[in-house]
């Protein structure tokens, strides 16, 4: 069955067009989120998580992992503490220090990762200066005495003189937020450096709110500064940028690590070069000092240059240098920043090679990283990059993906992805490019999703449309096994032991006569609907609708053990249901129906039957039949609701009334009929003597004992008065006077449907 193949070609070109504009918008749904997140018009968390994540990768991957001996880290560990006493040290300890390192080292540059931000102890000081007020006019040898031994408890002093002429830089913090009422600035910054190219003022510049320095004393006389605050950490607490300057006051700062740099290059000018664009202006790319470029984002920062984990330097203990424990060659000529690997003093950093990094390496890092010209850079054609890498992972996905299969399709994905990590690791160790990576793999991971998903349903349409079918006709509950039980479930006719069940309006042609047409309409869904309802809720498949009559069965198309109680149990709810609609019907100037029902079971036919043209999934046989022809005699018997005898038989835990033994028409075979009464554990006493009373006149009747057969009947009027009993008083009577003979078996033939 089904349509020729060139009736099926005409039909199928307008659902092509339809299915690939479908694949089309499935497939532009996330390009232009990955879109959006390139342009920065919204940024996608989850991709920027990853990216970084892929970043530190690549650091880890290729960074070189070796000791770079230019640049000492002098470290105020745990065996200078226990040596030389607990943190803050004197300054004039400090002072020895630099001595120590500028006349016998020989070190080129010295800078602190320390802040100088309060005096040292001048409580000696304050002594000193009481006894020579005391002295004053009364011992002037004394007097002269306290003034000379004042300048040596002066530390403050001798560590400041100690900076004279010599190339050490402080380092400060920058605040990029200030609580309410702090001042802005505490104590001195340095002066700022100068800075040539255009365009300055238009670069986005981090400007922090405040800051806090070093003592005037100890600024003066450093020769330069350097901030080692962090401003640019990411959101996952990593720091992958290091900025070389922030503005304040109209002026630029250099980071520690810079400024050393700077200093041991011997203070070259300093000097802006941009990108430039079609309309004049771009964005900032290098700072030039010294003959060399270092690439900076937009906001002057870069990317931190690690060589490696905790290590990638020399460290020695700063109590070996005051007392001259180290060997000469270890520090000359060398770069050397004064930090703290101490427990309590330490400066942890998260970063892409180690969690716990200890700060005052990352300026050396810094300091290596502008003096090698290994700092990568993004380079200015990268978002160009990662938009046409988005555009040819969609073009190329909505090509290919949906003619693979599944498996050729997911090593289809993995090539791909294996290409753009390919040539992101070429950009990388080759040109010291940091090209996007993340939304190129995302975006290929997720369109491959949505394309083998959408494939994945165009392959199911047969099993959806099924669905969409039968849920017209039977139960949603139904309908889920059949999407769970798709090898279970067939369209092909087949024979099953199933119960099928017919219900009728009485005098509907009379009904249908009194009523305008909408109003005839709108009472036939009215009845329908809450009909329908109650047939699915007890798992039945709607067949069809004919009119005001109703055809329904029950073990397809998912086997139903107890087809025929449930069937049963739908009939007498459909009368129940009927009574509840009367009162509202009669409200609305509606006539009250009244319905007749017939169920009937055993083996069946079920399946998609039909012509080339339509085709309906339907049952068919005698057992069908005979449930049609149980509906017509309800009228005739003056019941709601007969079934077979088989349907009796299969659904036991209801008590039935036997009807009458007949010969319906088209069967030449008798019939018992019964009336469904209810469920044996709900009907009261009086029920089940009335329905034994009614057996015994049944019995009386076949064994042609009219008298007995009649006053089993007055007993059952006297109590209620049915067309039941009357009809069976007149087959009395018509007995009486022409008896059915010897050879009669109780069989009432039909002639009518």
């Amino acid at each position: 069955m089904g349509l020729r193949a060139t009736d099926r070609r005409l039909t199928e070109r307008p659902r092509l067009r339809t299915g690939t504009a479908a694949r089309v918008l499935f497939a532009l749904l996330p390009l232009g989120l990955f879109l959006a997140h390139a342009s920065g018009v919204w940024r996608l968390g989850y991709v920027e998580r990853l990216e970084g994540i892929f970043y530190d990768e690549r650091v880890r991957l290729t960074m070189p992992a070796t000791v770079d001996s230019r640049i000492v880290i002098v470290d105020v560990d745990d065996l200078s503490l226990a040596a030389e006493g607990h943190w803050p040290w004197r300054r004039d300890k400090l002072a020895t220090l630099v001595n120590r390192l500028f006349d016998d080292y020989g070190v080129r540059v010295v800078g602190f990762d320390v802040l100088f931000a309060e005096p040292d102890d001048s409580t000696a000081l304050a002594l000193i200066d009481d006894l020579t007020r005391a002295a004053s006019g009364v011992d002037a040898k004394l007097r002269a005495q306290l003034t000379a031994r004042r300048s040596g408890f002066d530390t403050n002093r001798a560590f400041a003189e100690s900076m004279i002429a010599r190339d050490v830089v402080l380092g400060y913090v920058f605040k990029q937020h200030l609580q309410p009422n702090e001042p802005a600035g505490r104590n001195s910054l340095p002066k700022g450096i100068e800075v040539a190219g255009a365009d300055i003022s238009r670069v986005p510049w981090i400007a922090p709110a405040g800051f806090i320095g070093n003592l005037t004393e100890l600024q003066s006389n450093a020769a330069y500064g350097g901030f080692f605050d962090q401003p640019l950490t990411d959101d996952d607490g990593i720091v992958r940028r290091l900025p070389l300057v922030q503005r304040y006051g109209g002026e630029f700062y250099p980071a520690l690590g810079f400024a050393c740099a700077w200093l041991s290059l011997g203070r070259p000018p300093i000097r802006l070069a941009f990108a430039r664009k079609s309309a004049g202006f771009g964005d900032l790319r290098y700072l030039e000092i010294g003959g060399r470029q270092i690439p900076v984002d937009p906001q002057a920062a870069v990317f931190a240059p690690f060589r490696g984990p905790v290590g990638s330097f020399p460290y020695v203990s700063a109590t070996d240098v005051l007392h001259k424990a180290v060997a000469a060659d270890v520090l000359k000529d060398a770069i050397v920043l004064v930090g703290s690997s101490a427990a309590a003093l330490s400066d942890l950093r998260s970063t892409p090679v180690g969690k716990d990094y200890v700060g005052v390496e990352a300026h050396a890092n810094l300091i290596a990283g502008i003096l090698d010209g290994t700092i990568r850079f993004r380079p200015s054609f990268a978002l160009a990059y990662e938009i046409a890498g988005l555009f040819l992972i969609a073009l190329l996905g909505f090509l290919f993906l949906p003619r693979l299969s599944p498996l050729a399709g997911g090593a289809a994905m993995a090539a791909a992805i294996s290409v753009i990590v390919a040539v992101n690791l070429v950009a990388w160790t080759i040109y010291g490019a940091v090209l996007p990576l993340a939304s190129l793999v995302g975006f290929t991971i997720i369109e491959s999703i949505v394309l083998f998903t959408y494939g994945y349903f165009v392959e199911q349409r047969r099993k959806r449309h099924l669905s969409r079918v039968f849920s017209l006709y039977v139960p949603g509950e139904i309908v889920r096994d059949l999407d769970e039980n798709e090898a279970e479930v067939s369209l092909a006719g087949e024979s099953r032991d199933m119960s099928v069940l017919f219900s009728d309006v009485r005098g509907f042609t009379t009904i249908s006569e009194g009523l305008e047409p909408r109003a005839l309409t709108q009472l036939m869904n009215e009845f329908l609907t809450p009909m329908t309802t109650v047939i699915q809720a007890r798992r039945g498949t709607i067949d069809k609708y004919m009119g005001d009559a109703i055809m329904a069965f029950w073990g397809a198309p998912l086997i139903d053990r107890e087809h025929a109680e449930h069937a049963v149990l739908a009939a007498l709810d459909m009368i129940a249901r009927m009574r509840e609609l009367g009162p509202e019907f009669r409200a609305r100037g509606w006539p009250e129906l009244r319905i007749g029902v017939g169920v009937s079971s055993g083996v069946m036919n079920v399946g998609n039957m039909g012509s080339e043209f339509r085709t309906a999934y339907t049952v068919l046989g005698d057992v069908v039949n005979l449930g049609s022809r149980l509906e017509s005699l309800t009228k005739y018997y003056g019941v709601d609701v007969l079934v077979s005898a088989a349907t009796a038989a299969a659904a036991a835990g209801l008590v039935y009334r036997e009807i009458d033994l007949v010969r319906v028409k088209g069967k030449h075979e008798p019939v018992a009929i019964f009336e469904p009464v209810g469920l044996r554990t709900q009907l009261a006493q009086a029920a089940l003597e009335g329905i034994g009373n009614f057996a015994q006149m049944l019995a009386a009747y076949r064994a042609q004992n009219w008298d007995l057969a009649e006053a089993r009947l007055q007993a059952l009027e006297r109590i209620e008065s049915r067309t039941l009993y009357a009809m069976y008083r007149e087959r009395v009577r018509y007995f009486r006077i022409q008896g059915p003979g010897s050879a009669w078996d109780g069989v009432w033939v039909h002639e009518n449907k």
